[in-house]
């Protein structure tokens, strides 16, 4: 085991993933000899050249529809979208080209492309920069949603979508590249679909991905201080959605906080809280609480952008009234 940062974990995957299998190439904006806005690719210019690490112009439409179109001829790209915000200037690429071609040609074309992107706020980036509209692309079948909350996450679910021959938009948080954790040395891939148990409890279940697993962490290390034992189920994965482990925790603390940066109308938490009501409906002992950003575009101001976005404060709040 290594202990490195979330950036690094992805920077690996990539770059152990291009050197295993020719057909992979990376493309996007300052993706070659800047290294990426947020450094992930940097060196990868010099050691793979400008074939395999393709700088693109400002267009999102472009970026997509050309990756969509090397993917069909047999390449497997890694389209770099600067932000998730810049993903709907490719809507029509992402949604009914990417998830429906193999369905549309009754499997003749497969689509082996990942979009990476950033998403999420807390970097001051302005309201149209900073969003989380995760729960809109998971709404399209055909398409999978990844969204890590550790770096070993980040690492394997990464060379997992780069192997699969699905489209797959894999979502990293704006705030997280700095976060280390334990990362498995050597190759190792970890399944698309698949939610973890992150820290066991019995007395509250509490569900949640990416940004917002270290900020339930946070708040269940302040709860068990109280003695509050909260369990966390990470979902890693939007679409495919694996509700098995949140079913099982739910009949063990027969409570639940579910935990998203997005807005609370309309967002995960509602699909989330939905399945465990009429899954688990014997079991509820307390309304299900759901905690997210407030419904407002994030403002610029640090301090205004932060009280507008989820803070462990909410959640241990959520947590001690269903309790």
């Amino acid at each position: 085991m290594s202990r490195i940062t979330m950036r690094e974990a992805i920077s690996q995957a990539l770059w152990e993933e291009m050197e295993r299998d020719p057909a992979v190439f990376i493309m996007g904006e300052e993706v070659g000899v800047w290294g990426g806005s947020y450094a992930v690719t940097k060196g990868f210019y010099d050691h793979f050249g400008g074939e395999r690490v393709r700088d693109t112009p400002i267009a999102e439409a472009g970026i997509i529809g050309a990756a969509i179109g090397a993917a069909m001829v047999g390449q497997r790209p890694v389209a770099e979208l600067m932000t998730i915000n810049f993903a709907f200037a490719a809507m029509d690429h992402i949604v009914n080209e990417a998830a429906k071609l193999h369905y549309m040609f009754a499997g003749q074309f497969k689509l082996p492309l990942v979009i990476r992107t950033v998403g999420g706020g807390g970097r001051q980036l302005g309201a149209t920069h900073s969003q989380t509209p995760d729960v809109i692309f998971a709404h399209f079948p055909g398409l999978k949603v990844v969204a890590p909350g550790t770096p070993e996450d980040a690492k394997g679910l990464l060379k997992s979508a780069i192997r699969s021959d699905d489209p797959i938009l894999f979502i990293e948080h704006a705030t997280m590249y700095q976060v280390r954790g334990e990362v498995q040395d050597g190759d190792f891939t970890i399944p698309i679909g698949k939610s973890k148990i992150q820290r066991a409890g019995k007395d509250v279940t509490i569900i949640t991905y990416s940004k917002g697993l270290e900020i339930s962490m946070k708040a269940a290390d302040e709860l068990a201080k109280e003695g509050i034992e909260a369990e966390i189920v990470d979902l890693r994965t939007l679409r495919p959605l694996d509700m098995e482990p949140v079913f099982q925790s739910f009949s063990k603390t027969n409570r639940a906080v579910v935990v998203e940066e997005g807005w609370k109308s309309f967002g995960i938490g509602s699909e989330i809280a939905t399945r465990i009501y009429e899954e688990c409906f014997d079991y509820i002992d307390a309304p299900i609480k759901r905690v997210a950003q407030d419904e407002v575009p994030l403002p610029y101001n640090r301090t205004l952008e932060q009280a507008a976005l989820p803070q462990p404060e909410d959640v241990i709040a959520a947590v001690k009234e269903v309790l």
